[in-house]
């Protein structure tokens, strides 16, 4: 679940903008700000079955404009490509082998700045 709550606040960094201002807020209330339905009905004067549907609402046009585009999928896959590319190279960076280390060191800050 913690995975799935990831990929949806980046669906809101990224296509938060394209969302109706409710749908915005109350998304955000409830996984950026960790706000149960109830409690985002409660200061709206909604039902929490009415929080839900403009939340539902809210995710199901992010994954799908996200299944059109593509963006935030590809930025998962370039960061877990960093990661594991960082992963194989870190153990070199303690290599007897002072080119091979140095070469590590480059590679593994040049990935630095990829995964921003």
């Amino acid at each position: 679940m913690k995975k799935d709550t990831v990929y949806l606040t980046m669906l809101l960094d990224y296509y938060g903008d394209l969302l109706t201002d409710k749908q915005r807020e109350y998304f955000d209330l409830h996984y950026n700000q960790d706000y149960t339905l109830a409690e985002i009905g409660e200061m709206n004067g909604i039902s929490r079955q009415g929080v839900w549907e403009i939340v539902r609402r809210a995710e199901a046009a992010m994954r799908d404009i996200d299944a059109r585009t593509g963006l935030v999928s590809r930025m998962r896959e370039r960061r877990e490509a960093v990661r594991t590319i960082s992963e194989t190279l870190t153990p070199l960076l303690g290599s007897e082998d002072a080119e091979a280390a140095a070469a590590a060191r480059r590679a593994l800050d040049a990935l630095k700045v990829l995964d921003t």
